[in-house]
């Protein structure tokens, strides 16, 4: 995926689940408070029209998954 193309909310989600377990990635989007994304959670910045890809780079950055999986 090249930095121009916009990322599908559902593959966020498999990447998230993917990475943290199914339970886990749901439980961090909706509770996890990240300060990447101005003290908002991943269902909250989804909801305030954040691009996923976006939101991705700030859970990458927060958890510090290495580059080859971000």
């Amino acid at each position: 995926m090249t930095t121009l193309e916009p990322m599908r909310i559902t593959v966020f989600r498999r990447l998230m689940a993917e990475e943290f377990g199914q339970v886990r990635a749901a439980t961090l989007a909706s509770d996890h408070v990240l300060s990447g994304l101005g003290g908002r959670t991943v269902d909250q910045a989804l909801d305030d029209g954040v691009p996923a890809k976006e939101i991705w780079r700030a859970v990458c950055a927060e958890f510090d998954i290495p580059v080859e999986r971000r």
